[in-house]
């Protein structure tokens, strides 16, 4: 099933679902928003199909998917499709002619389209300036945020906004209410028990069914808080000491819980598999966890080899108190202080907190790379070239690797040696399983193994149990 239909006789395009009933001979699909835009059409003003956005098909090349990360996380709003195209090693011609193949759009077309349906619905929701909107959207002026929305919505900003309906507008107590639309359903219970277990003191916390944490905004501190709002929606709550650039932090936000995963490809493709059919059917919602801060994931499955989950969270809570930031004025939400960034972490000194000599000099080099840009943890490599890099520094092998790529978003990666994901294969299979078992038994789960090593996590029961481990021989010495 298409993502949009467009009809011919009105110019407009619709998402699944919406009461229009067109002839079907007038109908043309198109797997997203953008294509539609770029083919002409205009949203529905009954479905308002800006309002979400699915997942891309699974039948689209590597590359392009690896740019379409690249693409939604802000690398256009500064750089061209030529230093798109280098990041990923291929020519910009060869790169759009990819796009306009698989997704019907250009890059410039589909990063223009995001930051049009991102301020249409900050339209709806908020009662922030024309000027801020635009420059939360990623907008570079307000000429080209009006231009833009004439070509889009076939409006002004300001016509717009006066059509939106009164339920919309949402209120919070403090700091701005977005809507983080998905496609149900979503394991929301399990997946905040998950970050519960490995929340950071002080940087992050679960309380009464709301996620919070801290986050650095171009170097001033900020709040995002996330809770349920709907069947279909999370509400994110952000306090920001400046709206610039909203659009990002909003999609990073989205990551944290695996929003934009295509739970209808990759659950279905596992709910009749022997070993973990059973696992998906019982939890038809549970999504791979993502992370706000890639980096800070990293320290953490450093310092999570060969201890237990609370062990870890105490070394990692003692990290971000002596090299975070404080923030004052948290303290009615749990929270203290920021996690240090890659560039502080370089050459901090790190003795005294619990971890043996070799660790400490992994986690220096961790951030060294990751300062220096010679790591970068984002999608913007492949699998195997993202593994390649990680493995490569000390502390970090494969198990590492394949973890971090996990919470990324890599759909295939599979830390076959984590030892939580062993037991759980050991229990349904009443045997030993070896790293290698555990490889070869992910075979069949090809491309969806990073989920099906989640529904192996969760099998184990306890939240914490469900955090990965390294095994001991696979561990720094």
């Amino acid at each position: 099933m298409s993502g949009f239909s467009a009809v011919v006789t009105t110019g407009i395009y619709c998402r699944p679902g919406c009461g229009g009933r067109p002839h079907p001979a007038n109908v043309r699909p198109y797997a997203l928003a953008a294509a539609a835009e770029a083919a002409g059409f205009r949203a529905c003003l009954r479905c308002r199909p800006y309002r979400s956005d699915p997942p891309l098909s699974p039948d689209a090349p590597e590359l392009v998917c690896r740019a379409v990360q690249l693409v939604v996380a802000g690398l256009l709003d500064e750089h061209t499709e030529e230093e798109l195209g280098a990041r990923l090693g291929v020519s910009p011609r060869h790169l759009r002619r990819l796009f306009e193949t698989h997704l019907g759009v250009t890059p410039d077309q589909l990063a223009r389209s995001r930051r049009a349906h991102f301020a249409r619905r900050l339209l709806d929701d908020t009662d922030l300036s024309f000027a801020q909107i635009a420059f939360a959207s990623g907008f570079g002026s307000i000429r080209q945020f009006n231009r833009v929305f004439q070509d889009v919505f076939r409006a002004t900003p300001r016509e717009l906004r006066a059509r939106r309906r009164s339920s919309d507008r949402l209120v919070a107590d403090g700091g701005l209410a977005l809507r983080l639309p998905f496609s149900p359903p979503l394991a929301w219970d399990a997946m905040l028990s998950y970050l519960e277990s490995r929340a950071i003191p002080g940087v992050e916390r679960v309380e009464a069914g709301t996620y919070r944490r801290t986050i650095v905004v171009e170097g001033d501190p900020g709040v995002l808080e996330l809770s349920r709002g709907g069947d279909d929606h999370l509400v994110l709550v952000a306090h920001l000491p400046h709206w610039e650039g909203l659009i990002h932090l909003v999609e990073r936000a989205r990551r944290i819980f695996g929003l934009d995963v295509d739970l209808e490809s990759s659950a279905g493709a596992l709910t009749d598999d022997p070993t973990i059919g059973a696992l998906v059917r019982a939890r038809p919602g549970l999504r791979t966890p993502g992370t706000w801060d890639p980096f800070e994931t990293a320290v953490r499955a450093v310092c999570g080899q060969m201890i237990s989950v609370p062990a870890a969270g105490t070394i990692v809570r003692r990290i971000a108190e002596r090299h975070g930031t404080e923030v004052p004025g948290l303290s009615a939400l749990g929270l203290t202080q920021t996690f240090p960034s890659a560039a502080v972490l370089a050459d901090a000194d790190l003795d005294g907190i619990g971890l043996t000599g070799t660790r400490v000099a992994a986690l220096h080099d961790l951030a060294r790379a990751v300062a220096g840009g010679t790591l970068r943890l984002d999608r913007g490599t492949s699998l195997e070239e993202f593994v390649e890099s990680v493995s490569a520094l000390r502390g970090l092998g494969p198990w590492s690797a394949h973890y971090l790529a996990l919470r990324l978003g890599h759909p295939d990666a599979f830390p076959a040696s984590d030892l939580g994901l062993r037991r759980s294969l050991e229990a349904h299979w009443n045997r030993p399983v070896s790293a290698r078992d555990a490889e070869e038994a992910g075979r069949v789960w090809r491309p969806w193994r990073a989920l099906a090593a989640t529904h192996l996590w969760f099998a184990l029961g306890d939240p914490a149990q469900a955090a990965p481990r390294l095994a001991a021989a696979q561990a720094l010495p």
